[in-house]
């Protein structure tokens, strides 16, 4: 494993080396290619930052494989570790089949975030099965663009490059549930789908700092102090705090870039 200076900025050796033995401990060895993506290689980890890899493997995962790397992420995500502080972990294992030939909506075989905690804990079965996931064209198509190895060769070859049509239409496929979570998750809905926006219009995914820049220029004045606001929040970390701005000016934000999202013609820059 490289230098972590040298893979992503701001990464904690230490729990990328965990993450990397937990990968390793499962399958019994290291998988065809590991790729760390997202915030890490996208303009550096903010306090609030998820630590993003995806893993691929030859074939799909067994059950108890899964299980072994579910409980050593459980114990490394967003927890305490060594003398340094831990930070959210999310690995996504998919099998190299499902990227060449490239296939829209390929399947998940694993994923392991945060959000999926209490799930784990109640041993939902859903966890255990391979699944469609839209949202992998964007997690792919990012790291074609801005990923770094930490195992195995360059992401261009393991990956087919991911069609412009497939990037939009992940997006807009993940609307419903993106908007579905706002209450419950508003600061990381509003800079999802600011990212979302300038991705279709841009061609670029960005990291969300410099996207809700962008996306506030795009703004008029009465929906920008929602993102104004969630920015704020990711750049400095700590508790969400939204009780000076009413419930429903941030839903109509949610609502108004929804709807430029949906309105946008077709993205005009590849993937790849």
């Amino acid at each position: 494993m490289g230098d972590a200076a040298s893979i992503g900025l701001g990464v904690d050796r230490e729990l990328l080396a965990a993450v990397v033995s937990a990968v390793h401990d499962a399958l019994g060895g290291d998988p065809l290619g590991l790729y760390l993506f997202g915030s890490a290689t996208l303009g550096g980890l903010r306090p609030a930052s998820d630590l993003d890899l995806l893993a691929v493997v030859e074939r799909p995962m067994t059950r108890m494989q899964k299980e072994v790397l579910a409980r050593g992420l459980l114990a490394i995500s967003g927890r305490p570790l060594g003398t340094k502080r831990g930070r959210p972990v999310e690995v996504t294992s998919v099998v190299s089949s499902e990227l060449r030939p490239w296939r829209y909506p390929p399947l998940v075989d694993f994923q392991y975030g945060e959000w999926l905690r209490s799930d784990f804990g109640r041993d939902e079965e859903s966890l255990w099965h391979p699944a469609p996931n839209a949202d992998l064209a964007v997690l792919v198509a990012m790291t074609l663009m801005s990923g770094r190895p930490v195992l195995g060769p360059p992401a261009n070859e393991l990956f087919d490059p991911v069609p412009v049509a497939d990037v939009e239409g992940s997006i807009i496929d993940g609307l419903p549930a993106l908007r579905a979570e706002l209450d419950s998750d508003t600061r990381n809905v509003i800079l999802t789908l600011a990212r979302g926006w300038m991705t279709v219009v841009t061609g670029e995914i960005r990291s969300k700092a410099a996207a809700a820049k962008w996306a506030l220029g795009q703004l008029p004045p009465q929906h920008q102090l929602p993102l104004a606001r969630a920015r704020d929040l990711y750049l400095a970390g700590g508790d969400e705090d939204w009780h000076d701005i009413p419930h429903a000016s941030i839903a109509a934000h949610a609502d108004y870039v929804i709807d430029r999202i949906k309105a946008t013609p077709g993205v005009h820059r590849g993937f790849g």
